[in-house]
């Protein structure tokens, strides 16, 4: 059902569920009353930014109804300024799936049996299925199996000499050393890690016993849910400590006297279970909606240079009420406002928009797309899908501008990513910083933690402006009252300078690849194979976006498109398979690695090389 924004112009059906009462209140900030100007100002960026990070809008996480407000917001300003609507059915929005989350469908249950005695269990009051969970049913024995951990370099296997081929194990939380996120055993202790040593040793399902005697309020019964595409290949539920100590207790011992003995001991203590089976069946209902991603365009007016474009961009989304990326996991459940992530770059694209479309007196030669995109916080999804159905041919785009978190000016320190992929960039910013004067960072690599890089493996060049990270980062502290306007303006200025400059250039912006990173944002991997992953595809196995120039990766023969689905032992149903795999790898030591091309097996050896 469409209907009409205050303006009276056409509003996406996407939208449409975004309720009137907030209509109205992205009117009393979007300034129907202003005219449009050239300046680019604190003011006008501080009025931006107060909207789009109020508690109104909590947290803008994408596909829910407050996300929808904001990209509202974008477009009505998209609208005042006279941009051109070249999204779905000619309007502003550019609409993409979204997995937001996993429920409860009807066919879930456990029931046990212990010599003979069955016992059916509660949903919610003894156990709960886990969303990363494949949906089964399994009849199966079961084995305790201590942390679940299988971690021989580190002289501990709660797996040794232990047979769970076609069972159900009981794992608990953490490991020997708690939850020290400093232990031995950190990237052994996850939820996800387990799964996979769990069917890597040939079990059909894992329970994870819960860490306190109130399974209600306790974390594994919350159902969360970590926005992968791809589930872990093996049932995986969470069950009370009171239901665990009951299957455990037949082995002549408790729940509580195991664990104790293995934690001081620092040694495992995993059994079989006589006489106990399991009956579990895991049923989910993906929740999937529509994000969308906010497009404008403004034409240029060379007769050859106009068929070019420049994509200025920003994502407007964050984490909603917290959630697995929020960094103060004791605030979950209260907004998590952005406004420095990413409100403040999503002001400056508005402002540039504004800027760009006010120059009457000095047309532009090449055309401008200025684009809000939603999902970057869950894996750049929104600049993922753009440039996999883009708007315009590919081809035609000659740069992409990128603006996130440049809101925190401190000490006149501000960070341009990306000059090495393009030969004219280095110069370009180094000349328009004689004028600006800021004390400058800057990095060749075209591979970040944000939409830039979904661009960059595309082949084009990219600029990434940034002016750092903070204490307030992921957190609810992260609002508008903290943004340094006038340091923010600055910014925005330097980047409209370097757009006017792009824009103006007889020749198109070279491109050049970079000495790349692996992972996004990741660290404590030793060694690299030197490819880059398709975070937003829906695959079963690792997609690869690219693999970086004389890399393992490359030189093993694996090509863009390819699925890993092997690395060494370990089968990689999905990204979290893949990290694990990658951090068993030693350096110069050769493995075979699997992949799919085209729907054939390939097989390859690979030698990792040292993470730089």
């Amino acid at each position: 059902m469409m209907r009409k924004a205050l303006n009276g112009c056409f509003i996406h059906p996407l939208l449409s569920l975004a309720i009137m009462a907030t209509v109205g209140a992205a009117a009393q900030y979007s300034g129907d009353d202003k005219p449009t100007t050239a300046a680019v100002t604190a003011e006008d960026i501080y009025q931006h930014v107060r909207y789009l990070a109020s508690d109104d809008l909590k947290g803008r996480f994408t596909a829910t109804p407050e996300a929808r407000q904001a990209a509202e917001y974008i477009a009505d300003e998209f609208r005042r300024y006279g941009l051109k609507p070249v999204g779905d059915d000619g309007s502003y929005f550019q609409s993409f799936p979204f997995i937001a989350g996993a429920n409860l469908g009807q066919q879930n249950s456990l029931a046990t049996t212990v010599s003979g005695q069955a016992h059916l269990w509660k949903i919610k009051d003894d156990f709960m299925p886990l969303t990363f969970s494949t949906e089964e049913r399994v009849e199966a024995g079961v084995a305790f199996v201590g942390y679940g951990i299988s971690a021989p370099d580190s002289g501990y296997d709660d797996y040794a000499g232990l047979d769970v081929n076609g069972k159900m194990v009981l794992a608990l939380r953490f490991s020997p050393e708690g939850d020290n996120p400093h232990s031995q055993f950190e990237r052994h202790a996850s939820f996800r890690a387990k799964a996979l040593m769990a069917r890597q040793h040939g079990a059909k399902a894992i329970a994870f016993i819960a860490d306190s005697d109130d399974f209600k309020s306790n974390k594994l019964s919350q159902m969360e849910f970590d926005y992968s595409f791809s589930d872990s290949d093996i049932v995986a539920i969470a069950v009370s400590r009171q239901l665990a100590n009951e299957l455990v207790s037949t082995a002549g011992t408790s729940l509580d006297e195991v664990q104790k003995k293995i934690n001081e001991s620092q040694k495992p203590s995993s059994f079989l279970l006589s006489g106990v089976r399991a009956l579990v069946q895991v049923d989910l209902v993906k929740d999937t909606r529509q994000a969308a991603n906010v497009v404008g365009y403004w034409p240029g007016h060379d007769p050859t240079l106009s068929q070019e474009i420049i994509i200025i961009g920003a994502h407007y989304d964050h984490l909603g009420l917290g959630g697995p990326n929020s960094l103060a996991p004791k605030q979950l459940g209260e907004v998590h406002n952005g406004a420095d992530d990413n409100a403040s770059g999503t002001a400056g694209m508005l402002e540039l928009a504004q800027a760009f479309a006010a120059r009457a007196a000095s047309p532009l030669k090449r055309s401008l797309l200025f684009m809000a995109f939603s999902g970057e916080e869950e894996g750049l999804l929104g600049s993922n899908y753009y440039v996999k159905h883009p708007l315009f041919p590919l081809e035609r785009t000659v740069a992409m501008i990128n603006m996130d978190m440049i809101g925190r000016l401190q000490e006149n320190k501000l960070i341009v990513q990306g000059l090495g992929t393009s030969p004219q960039w280095p110069s370009l910013i180094e000349e328009l910083n004689g004028t600006a004067k800021f004390d400058l960072k800057t990095t060749a690599d075209g591979v970040g933690p944000s939409d830039h890089s979904s661009f960059y493996l595309k082949d084009i060049p990219v600029l990434f402006f940034f002016t750092g990270v903070h204490s307030d980062y992921h957190k609810p502290s992260d609002d508008y009252d903290k943004i340094n306007t006038e340091g923010q303006a600055r910014v925005v200025r330097f980047v409209y300078e370097a757009v006017s400059r792009i824009q103006a250039h007889p020749a198109r912006p070279q491109f050049t690849k970079t000495q790349s990173s692996e992972q996004m944002g990741r660290r404590g991997f030793r060694v690299s194979l030197g490819v880059m992953p398709d975070y937003a595809e829906g695959v079963e196995g690792l997609k690869i976006s690219s693999t970086r120039e004389g890399s393992p990766a490359e030189k093993a023969g694996l090509k863009a498109g390819d699925i890993i689905v092997r690395l060494g032992s370990i089968r990689i149903k999905n990204i979290y398979d893949y990290t694990f795999a990658l951090g068993e790898l030693k350096e110069g030591e050769e493995v075979e690695m699997e992949a799919l091309r085209n729907g054939q097996r390939v097989v390859m050896k690979i030698a990792p090389e040292k993470r730089n």
